[in-house]
């Protein structure tokens, strides 16, 4: 049985956060929910899975029903003419409009009507047998558990759940559930809505929020797209996520350590986000616009210029590589003056005795003093790494020379930070 699970679509919304030549309505569009949902279906026709499952709020608001309407049934009409069966539960957004909808379109099974519980048997192309549980929002606001003497007959077969609440929250108005409480209804899998950012599923873990379907906000970063779950018989075999999102944001560190002239961070900014772009456009399934946040980072002497520089520049059109077309949502720039390490460690006060320490570490291997300041550290990081407290954790062998190195250097670097910065406001008060 190959049932794709999808996230909160939210038809009738718009992505947030795009500049202003893809901004106009059309564009926007082309870029959300409803383009979402035209690639999820061609390619669960291409795939020829066997049914669609949505977690909630497939539909922003009631003052979406016509747009939403026209979509939906569009989507549901081509996937039953390929004999997908859709089926769906209501959330907070959609607890009036999805069931009108549904009654509208007869091809869309709503499950768990007026917040009770309600089985679908589904089988798949292979003869597998799964049955899917599913509970629709009553009404916006929903205070109670809706696993509270709830009952989940198997039928012998394997059972999933399909449910929109908030997983952890007690108190919460969006039906608050526990782990635990899912975990004790001994079903195969939870598939649940909610929570826009999807949680690591897999066929060890195949319980978890599916996530958004596509990036509706600029802090959504990361892959979007609905899972498809290959089911057999002893229960879940396979996860596989369909990043289809056609907009995806990212969160992009650049280090602008050691460029000679404000110009040169143009040139890294394009080399990463050109980088980013070449591994995304390997997928057949891959975003049309990257949106980015950047964080730049690093030792310059030059960050006036650059600030000066990217405050100038247009960023919203940045022809990627793969046809991608990339755009400049955020940037912060986080570098950090250069250091004269010599100078700072001919001073008589810890500043100095930090910045002899680095001089060390960054010397010749052969260096008496940085070896035995490298061995002093990697023997105490050694005895704490055999600590029986950590022996219970999946921890990596003891850290090499190189890591240690790593460490001590980026943490003497914060220390030596800190302590000029000081003597600075020490200084100015």
């Amino acid at each position: 049985m190959q049932l794709l699970a999808v996230g909160d679509l939210h038809l009738g919304r718009l992505p947030a956060r795009l500049p202003a030549q893809i901004g106009s309505r059309q564009d926007a569009r082309s870029l959300g929910p409803s383009a979402a949902l035209t690639r999820l279906v061609d390619e669960a026709i291409r795939q020829d899975i066997d049914a669609v499952a949505f977690a909630g709020d497939v539909v922003e608001q009631d003052d979406d029903f016509f747009e939403a309407y026209a979509e939906l049934r569009r989507a549901v009409e081509r996937l039953a003419e390929a004999g997908i069966e859709v089926v769906g539960v209501a959330g907070n957004h959609d607890v009036q409009v999805l069931p009108q909808l549904a009654r509208e379109v007869p091809e869309f099974r709503l499950l768990g009507a007026e917040g009770a519980w309600e089985a679908i048997d589904l089988v798949g192309a292979d003869g597998t047998e799964v049955r899917l549980f599913g509970w629709s929002f009553p009404r916006p606001r929903v205070t109670e558990s809706p696993l509270t003497d709830a009952a989940f007959e198997r039928g012998g077969r394997p059972a999933i759940g399909l449910l929109h609440c908030d997983r952890g929250q007690p108190g919460s108005y969006h039906a608050p559930v526990t782990a635990r409480e899912l975990a004790a209804t001994g079903l195969d899998a939870w598939l649940l809505g909610h929570i826009h950012k999807p949680d690591a599923l897999s066929a060890e873990q195949p319980s978890g929020y599916l996530g958004s379907v596509t990036a509706l906000r600029a802090s959504e970063v990361g892959t979007r797209g609905p899972w498809l779950y290959d089911i057999g018989a002893g229960g879940v075999r396979a996860i596989a996520q369909w990043p289809l999102a056609p907009l995806r944001w990212e969160a992009l560190e650049v280090d602008l350590t050691g460029i000679e002239a404000a110009t040169d961070a143009r040139t890294r900014i394009l080399g990463a986000a050109n980088s980013l772009a070449d591994t995304l456009a390997t997928a057949r399934l891959h975003p049309q616009v990257l949106g980015l946040r950047l964080r730049l980072y690093g030792r310059t002497a030059l960050r006036r210029q650059v600030a000066g520089m990217l405050g100038n520049q247009e960023l919203d059109d940045l022809p990627l590589a793969g046809g991608i077309h990339g755009f400049v949502g955020r940037w912060r720039l986080e570098t950090r003056p250069e250091l004269d390490l010599e100078a700072l460690a001919r001073r008589p006060d810890p500043v100095g005795l930090l910045a002899q320490r680095l001089l060390w570490l960054d010397s010749d291997a052969d260096d008496p003093q940085g070896r035995a300041l490298l061995e002093r550290a990697r023997e105490q990081l050694g005895r704490a790494h055999r600590e029986p407290a950590w022996s219970r954790l999946d921890l990596p062998a003891e850290p090499d020379t190189a890591q240690v190195k790593d460490w001590l250097r980026r943490g003497a670097l914060d220390s030596l930070d800190a302590l000029l910065e000081q003597h600075d406001r020490e200084a100015s008060a």
